[in-house]
């Protein structure tokens, strides 16, 4: 079966995400736009996570339980898991990994936590645009113990893809997929991996349309999961 997705979308909790990326606003776009599966990634934290996940279910769009996490050399990386559950715990531990960094709304955006509703109920007082004091192999191999699975985000793409940042994919990292940016050519062999290409979208415009499509064994987040987890045939 075949899914037509957009693996790496950002709400208004991440100081980067306009103020119109909902959970309602992303679920109906989503809709609206045809996707069989989404992935909602913040930056450091999955908090608004629990409401995508009813917005999601009320509009018939499966939702794949994401953060996207900056490491201590300041890559950017991609954790799926197999529940929202699992997402946000994982989004508590690393949370004690943040520098003492208060947000400023007014310089990098607000960090609003909201309810299915929309309504917000909390903001995250901490910068999520932070580098966590965890390296590239730590949180791999703390995604994976928690059954999850890594991604780099970009590789080939921005000072946070970790092509810029390393200058190579270091070849035992354990990790079964990467995300490789499509209007950039990509300087590394990338295939014995699971290669996603998503819209990093920040704003409701940039989501995908039905344009990027996965083949997996049935309609399900667990599927679609254990073809990111399975790596390339």
């Amino acid at each position: 079966m075949r899914l037509y997705c957009d693996l790496h979308i950002h709400s208004c909790l991440s100081p980067c995400g306009d103020e119109l990326m909902t959970p309602n606003n992303i679920a109906g776009m989503a809709m609206l736009k045809g996707l069989d599966a989404i992935a909602v990634a913040d930056h450091n934290s999955a908090r608004n996570l629990p409401a995508l996940a009813k917005t999601c279910a009320a509009m018939g769009v499966m939702l794949l339980p994401a953060m996207e996490i900056t490491t201590a050399e300041e890559a950017h990386l991609l954790s799926y898991f197999p529940t929202v559950e699992a997402a946000v715990d994982f989004s508590e531990e690393i949370h004690a990994f943040l520098p003492p960094i208060p947000n400023r709304p007014d310089l990098f955006g607000a960090q609003q936590v909201l309810n299915e509703d929309d309504e917000q109920v909390g903001t995250e007082e901490l910068l999520l645009l932070s580098a966590l004091s965890l390296s590239l192999d730590e949180l791999v191999e703390r995604i994976n113990a928690r059954g999850g699975a890594a991604v780099p985000a970009h590789i080939n793409r921005g000072n946070n893809g970790l092509l810029n940042v390393l200058g190579f994919l270091p070849p035992g990292l354990e990790v079964a997929a990467v995300e490789v940016w499509r209007e950039l050519p990509c300087q590394a062999d990338v295939s014995r991996l699971r290669v996603l290409n998503s819209s990093d979208a920040h704003y409701l415009e940039n989501m995908l349309e039905r344009e990027i499509s996965y083949e997996v064994s049935e309609k399900s987040v667990a599927s679609l999961f254990t073809y990111i987890k399975g790596g390339a045939c």
